[in-house]
């Protein structure tokens, strides 16, 4: 019983945080929830990143950061983008923009680099982290984005989509 009350505690806590008590949201109008994302944002087409927009920021949100990535690589989670310090007033991303500060992936680059599996359909994982702090920062590395992200998440909101080559 001592769970559920935690549960519940936590849960009424979250939607005291947002506006009208909703939990943020993350879309695209390129694709939907579990959808295929089109060629144009993969490696065989402009590989440019879709738009984004997202609503039911929580109050405490002093900035964003975004992630995008493939846990089905073969050699584990691959990175295509890693952006930070996104100003708390945006809520959406335009295609082919940079919104923030970035951090170099598994390309090797700081761009965004769209889906490009090396066989079999690979889903990729857009997360959008509301953080409790303006800045995180210089970051240089992805083991570092991922510690200063996990210890200043307020909430996260996700969007996957799928690709096949």
């Amino acid at each position: 019983m001592v769970g559920i009350v935690a549960i519940e505690s936590f849960t009424q806590r979250r939607a005291k945080q947002n506006k009208g008590g909703k939990i943020m949201k993350l879309q695209s109008n390129a694709f939907n929830h579990q959808d295929f994302i089109p060629v144009k944002y993969s490696c065989k087409g402009e590989d440019v990143n879709p738009a984004l927009s997202w609503k039911n920021v929580p109050n405490a949100t002093k900035s964003f950061a975004l992630s995008v990535k493939d846990p089905d690589a073969p050699m584990g989670t691959f990175v295509h983008w890693l952006v930070y310090d996104i100003d708390k007033d945006k809520r959406e991303i335009p295609e082919n923009s940079i919104p923030g500060k970035q951090v170099q992936n598994n390309f090797r680059k700081e761009d965004y680099g769209g889906p490009c599996p090396p066989s079999g359909i690979h889903r990729y994982f857009f997360r959008l982290y509301a953080l409790d702090v303006e800045t995180l920062g210089n970051i240089k590395t992805m083991e570092e984005f991922d510690e200063k992200v996990s210890a200043h998440t307020i909430e996260k909101a996700e969007l996957m989509g799928k690709f096949e080559k």
